[in-house]
């Protein structure tokens, strides 16, 4: 008759308030955004916000914090690019269609198809790494 509840999962909301609070500032969400589809160094980041490199690095430190981005070292640089499990290019375009849809912009009906396609990807995003189990090898 009604609809059906989901359980609740306290670990996987704190996971996902994590998440969402990371991307809540516009300056993480444009790295984030820009880091969805490049692997890039700070500096350039730093440019592309208008901003100085230590806060961009900030802004990275927490980025990295909730596990949405990686980075790498050479030399005296520092790459960013968007973490390898996560779906963020899906967490990012759900969050945009989230937003059309409460300012209730767009055709209903698209954005709701759109809506429940970016959920099913937020799952897979929001979804805790699997970690193979290790195996001794046996000699």
């Amino acid at each position: 008759m009604g609809a059906q509840v989901q359980p609740w999962d306290a670990a996987g909301a704190e996971r996902a308030v994590a998440v969402l609070k990371a991307v809540a500032d516009p300056a993480r969400y444009r790295l984030l955004w820009a880091l969805s589809g490049a692997e890039l160094p700070v500096s350039a980041l730093a440019e592309l916000l208008g901003a100085h490199v230590a806060a961009t690095s900030q802004h990275l430190a927490k980025l990295r914090a909730a596990g949405l981005v990686d980075s790498r070292r050479e030399g005296t640089r520092i790459f960013y690019r968007a973490a390898e499990g996560p779906d963020v290019r899906g967490l990012l375009e759900a969050a945009l269609l989230v937003g059309q849809a409460a300012a209730g912009k767009g055709d209903e009906a698209a954005v709701a198809g759109e809506l429940a396609a970016a959920k099913a990807r937020v799952g897979r995003a929001l979804a805790p790494k699997r970690v193979p189990e290790h195996r001794p090898k046996h000699a």
